[in-house]
């Protein structure tokens, strides 16, 4: 059962392709945001396991401690969940300005009525 050891990359992968499919199979502009923000989910998901270092502490100077986590890759998936959340703010602004123009929030009806025009 080796790959038990392997629990937060399959984790990720499932986050990844669920939020993958939902982006391709989805008409709905809403279920697409949804979609996008599990897959950048999964990122953060990865990255943050990748940088925990087993039997790490916190990077503050102990005597007789010499094994320390990086703090960076924390630090900068914070920044990419502020960003994140602005761009799912800005997402939804422009699927109600869609919303107002077309009267609708599905992809095929959107297409059909610009190819009508």
């Amino acid at each position: 059962m080796e790959w038990i050891g392997f629990y937060n990359y399959w984790v990720v992968v499932v986050l990844m392709m669920v939020g993958f499919y939902i982006v391709i199979a989805q008409g709905n502009l809403i279920k697409k945001i949804v979609g996008l923000n599990i897959f950048q989910t999964s990122v953060f998901i990865f990255f943050i396991s990748l940088a925990k270092l087993e039997g790490g502490t916190a990077p503050i100077y102990v005597e007789g401690v010499s094994d320390y986590s990086n703090p960076l890759p924390h630090v900068l998936i914070l920044t990419a969940i502020v960003v994140g959340v602005a761009l799912t703010a800005v997402g939804l602004a422009l699927v109600v300005r869609i919303h107002e123009l077309y009267g609708t929030i599905e992809e095929d009806e959107i297409h059909a009525q610009d190819e009508g025009n």
